[in-house]
């Protein structure tokens, strides 16, 4: 209490001073949920791609099956190409919820 009327009679430097110490203090309890937040939306848009991607892949496989051997390849590509991305999205969305859970416990 005696920095805090030391500041206000001094003002200037000490105010200042005592503002940082505050902001110091005060923001790190903030900033941490809101990071760990983040990291789970972000980790639930990435999971929410995968599924989309996931589910082209079925239909573009289920395409693929009922193809005829000319066109095979070009679909057989597709297959490969969406189930890589869903894979992709998929791993990119639990490590984000699995960074949010280690901040979250730091």
């Amino acid at each position: 209490m005696k920095q805090h009327q030391a500041a206000i009679r001094l003002g200037g430097k000490a105010a200042i001073r005592l503002g940082g110490k505050f902001v110091r203090h005060m923001l790190p309890p903030v900033i941490k949920p809101m990071h760990s937040l983040w990291n789970e939306v972000i980790g639930f848009f990435f999971l929410c791609f995968a599924a989309i991607f996931g589910f082209r892949t079925y239909s573009y496989y289920k395409i693929y099956t009922q193809a005829v051997a000319a066109d095979a390849a070009s679909h057989l590509m597709r297959v490969i190409v969406t189930g890589f991305f869903a894979l992709v999205m998929a791993t990119f969305g639990i490590s984000s919820f699995l960074k949010a859970r280690r901040i979250s416990r730091s």
